[in-house]
């Protein structure tokens, strides 16, 4: 049986789980649901069944007396809540838009995909609802501590155009970031090592082997204990500026992970990492227009800093 295209509520696309196996005979598929995700309470799944809220393949709500063995090996889909999510004062801004993409100026902090307590309040959602395109996914993306530059296609028939540029590394990408000042080193210069997962929730580390990813790293201007550097990522590998400028002996002024992570708690606003996607730059694989695009944020000026 085909799958009929699930609508988007709010922004927010509907998330999927594939019944493999039954684990208990005669379980409905409220029960299931419950025992899957004990997050979430009994009471708000019949809630969300109530609102049709679970849909079979076909975009039908399912009742939630419904028995699960009618969905062996069948796709469910449903849509996530996130109950107090925090709203993030931040707001992002468009360089760039035309029929094809859309190119966003993202604040810190606001993260450009939903995913763990972000929802709404993700780059992605607020702006399916703010441009009225429902189909509008990113190709790449940044972290949510990292402001700057973001590139979002309207429809899935060029998606797979420009997902090439960044996966052949077709792109020129150019970031920016305060940290300490090092004398010893003779800008411009180049960082190659292999990054690798270090076992500690998201963080990377660099380890032995063969390198896999490649930074050119200059500097803009300095003072005595802080500079402004220019970071151009030849590859794209998760929190690679961040480690590789923790690892040379400067660390990102205000980041949360590198070298050292600290203790979650509440986001400190006034405390941003000083890390900025700066310029994105690529021949467009549609138009074949060459695109050079600058982020209109900026970093902290390293003359004010009197941190320690």
């Amino acid at each position: 049986m085909s799958t009929k295209q699930i609508p988007m509520k709010n922004g927010v696309g509907a998330s999927c789980v594939v019944i493999s196996a039954l684990p208990v005979a005669d379980m409905t598929v409220l029960d299931y649901f419950s025992q899957r995700f004990e997050h979430v309470s009994l009471a708000q799944w019949q809630q969300r069944f109530e609102q049709g809220e679970v849909v079979d393949a076909q975009a039908q709500a399912i009742l939630p007396n419904a028995l699960l063995a009618d969905f062996l090996t069948q796709k469910i889909f449903y849509y996530r809540h996130v109950p107090n999510e925090v709203a993030i004062p931040f707001e992002a801004s468009i360089v760039y838009e035309n029929e094809h993409i859309v190119v966003a100026d993202k604040p810190h902090f606001l993260p450009v995909m939903p995913g763990g307590q972000y929802l709404h309040e993700t780059l992605l959602v607020r702006l399916r609802m703010q441009l009225n395109y429902p189909d509008l996914t990113p190709v790449h993306r940044i972290d949510r501590e990292t402001a700057g530059l973001v590139l979002l296609v309207k429809n899935a028939s060029v998606r797979g155009a420009y997902q090439a540029l960044f996966r052949e590394r077709l792109v020129e990408k150019q970031y920016e970031a305060i940290a300490k000042w090092r004398p010893e080193y003779h800008f411009p210069f180049e960082h190659a090592s292999r990054l690798a997962e270090n076992g500690d929730f998201f963080r990377m580390a660099e380890v032995e082997g063969m390198a896999n990813a490649t930074t050119i790293l200059d500097v803009l201007q300095h003072n005595d204990e802080w500079a402004h550097y220019v970071l151009k990522p030849i590859t794209g590998k998760r929190h690679q500026l961040r480690v590789h400028m923790a690892a040379l002996g400067m660390p990102i002024l205000n980041d949360g992970f590198y070298p050292q992570a600290k203790p979650m708690s509440m986001q400190d606003y006034a405390q941003p990492l000083q890390l900025l996607a700066k310029k994105m730059a690529f021949i467009d694989p549609v138009t074949q227009e060459k695109f050079d695009f600058y982020s209109q944020l900026s970093l902290w000026n390293i003359h004010e800093i009197y941190l320690t």
